[in-house]
């Protein structure tokens, strides 16, 4: 009764390729799928991923529902991940290739609405990222781009009124500084 968790019913080479060929076809198919995904999970994206992850389970270990095999299937997985990471990281043409690259989509205040379109992005999902960033409108953006990651970075015409205020601030003491500076040998 208990060897028949731990037996496996494929042999670990079958194993291998499945676990590493459904590895490589979820990130083709993720990187397809595009940046704006990955930041802005919603729920049907999120039922569809609960989907995959049913639907390449089979895939992934076959018929085999023993411990060892699903233990071994997790391993490659982990593995292939790792040596992935490993090269992206080693490789700035790899890192392009299976990450991507930013994507404008605000240039001088001004929506690239092309941009827009091709990454799925709405007015409105900009506006919130924009609103979420601390700005107001897209006039108040020197420029914009969606980065791999699926995050919006976005970089302000004018420096933050903190900016300016801490700028403000650190001018002040730098002037008080050199005042007491001034008094310190007269006093002496």
């Amino acid at each position: 009764m208990w060897t028949a968790m731990f037996d496996l019913h494929l042999s670990l080479g079958e194993k291998l390729i499945r676990a590493v060929a459904i590895y490589l076809f979820l990130v083709i198919a993720l990187r397809l799928v595009g940046k704006r995904e990955l930041s802005q999970l919603n729920t049907l994206d999120f039922v569809v991923l609960l989907a995959v992850a049913n639907a390449v389970q089979n895939g992934l270990i076959g018929a085999d529902n023993s411990v060892t095999g699903a233990v071994f299937g997790a391993t490659v997985l982990f593995l292939a991940d790792s040596a992935l990471a490993f090269v992206v990281f080693r490789s700035r043409r790899a890192q392009q290739v299976i990450e991507g690259t930013p994507t404008e989509l605000i240039r001088d205040g001004r929506v690239l609405e092309d941009a827009l379109r091709r990454e799925e992005l709405t007015h409105d999902d900009l506006l919130a990222a924009l609103q979420s960033s601390g700005a107001s409108t897209f006039d108040e953006v020197e420029r914009a781009s969606l980065e791999p990651s699926g995050k919006v970075v976005f970089v302000p015409k004018d420096p933050s009124q903190a900016t300016q205020q801490y700028a403000d601030l650190r001018a002040r003491i730098d002037r008080l500084t050199e005042l007491v500076e001034r008094l310190s040998p007269a006093a002496g």
